[in-house]
């Protein structure tokens, strides 16, 4: 009897013993890997400035684009939200991922895209809705064919099931169906980079090559391509994760060259004025074809190898300036960033309807230059708002949660009571 017990005893303890070395192991692995568990306000910051510009940019023939990135180097928001959505896509579900394996963290990563399809169809519902009913209701029906609807007065049923695919989208809906796709491929490749992080980055950079060689793209409806290729675009997302996978750690004695940051800055200064003399007739003249053929048109559907340096010269830039530690960072003057780059999926999906809603504004009012600052400050009010109000709500949804675990505990407590 004592043998048999010893028996079950040792075997427990084995068990247990395996356990915790696992578990060791998996932290070990992760601390490893994954930047230290503080949350970066840089990444916030520039996601909400990213949510900021898109929205700006989106208002076309106004001059609230330029207070965006794209009249000054030849990358913009897009760009700069995609590589983030990488960043911390990755810092989230490969946590999950390392502590509780692949099949949970595939899991939450796919739950993430249904959200997203969700948010992707109500937005695309009520931006149709908005855009049909405005264009009758002003007897304009320009804006049909300017925002891509058209083809649902005459093939709705077919309209509609192609935009359940994402395969058609309105004018300026093409940011997050990308983001759905590059999610819904997350999972695999994020349990490659656990890894073999440095190897899944060469595997995408030539995949970005050969999809730029042979014109590889995901076709759209009713003709065309997608307006951002997944396979191109794909990059960046890579790039991001694996920054942080410990690209950024391994990569950040670049920060104390002198060289290169003299190299970014000039990078920069000649995206400035490529893209101005593209903007500005006036310039044109001052840049030698030579120089400025290769850069226009700015090719963003296939994501031109420029758009990747000048977006990698201005991350390095930035991160060289600004720390992690900046104190600046809590200045109230960034909090409004802060917040919407915090609840990046509602103001991101608030914007794009923004978006059209001032356009429609500027277009059957007043085109003055007032109108237009005041429209985009709208804008950007509207969507720090709703910033406040979803930080808000959460920390009242997780108050509520934790007192009804402490209820709970406090019943299973007295239960047991004598």
């Amino acid at each position: 009897m004592v043998d048999e017990t010893t028996t079950r005893a040792g075997g427990w303890t084995l068990q247990v013993a395996v356990l915790v070395r696992q578990k060791l192991w998996q932290t070990i692995a992760m601390r490893s890997v994954l930047p230290k568990p503080h949350r970066d306000l840089r990444l916030d910051l520039f996601r909400g400035l990213a949510n900021w510009l898109i929205f700006l940019g989106h208002i076309p023939d106004s001059i609230l684009a330029w207070f965006t990135t794209r009249n000054y180097g030849f990358s913009d928001g897009a760009d700069l939200f995609v590589l983030i959505s990488g960043y911390t896509a990755t810092f989230v579900f490969g946590k999950i991922m390392m502590e509780r394996g692949f099949i949970i963290g595939a899991t939450r990563l796919l739950r993430r895209v249904w959200q997203l399809y969700v948010a992707h169809l109500l937005l695309f519902l009520l931006y149709l809705s908005a855009v049909h009913y405005l264009s009758h209701k002003f007897d304009s029906p320009h804006l049909m064919d300017q925002f891509n609807v058209a083809l649902l007065m005459d093939f709705p049923v077919e309209t509609l099931t192609h935009g359940l695919v994402l395969m058609f989208r309105p004018l300026n809906l093409d940011v997050l169906p990308l983001y759905i796709i590059l999610m819904a491929a997350f999972p695999a490749v994020l349990w490659c980079m656990l890894r073999w992080r440095n190897g899944v980055m060469i595997l995408s950079f030539g995949l970005y090559l050969s999809a730029r060689h042979y014109g590889w793209n995901l076709a759209s409806y009713p003709a065309g391509v997608w307006y951002f290729n997944p396979f191109t675009w794909q990059l960046l997302f890579v790039l991001g994760a694996w920054l942080a996978l410990g690209g950024a750690a391994a990569s950040r004695w670049m920060l104390h060259s002198r060289f290169l940051f003299v190299l970014s800055g000039a990078f920069l200064l000649f995206a400035l004025m490529v893209t101005l003399a593209e903007r500005i007739p006036e310039l044109r003249p001052l840049i030698p074809d030579a120089f400025a053929g290769p850069f226009i048109p700015n090719d963003k559907t296939n994501l031109a190898p420029y758009r990747v340096i000048h977006l990698v010269s201005l991350v390095f830039i930035v991160v060289s300036l600004i720390p992690m530690d900046w104190h600046g960072l809590n200045w109230p003057i960034f909090k409004p960033l802060i917040r919407c780059g915090q609840q990046s999926l509602p103001v991101f999906c608030v914007g794009l309807f923004l978006s059209f809603i001032a356009h429609f504004v500027l277009d059957f009012g007043s085109e003055g230059l007032f109108v237009q600052i005041l429209v985009g400050a709208a804008g950007l009010w509207i969507m720090t708002v709703i910033a406040y109000y979803r930080t808000w709500s959460k920390e009242v949804d997780n108050a509520l949660s934790s007192g009804r675990r402490f209820a709970q505990s406090e019943v299973g407590d007295a239960s047991t009571q004598p």
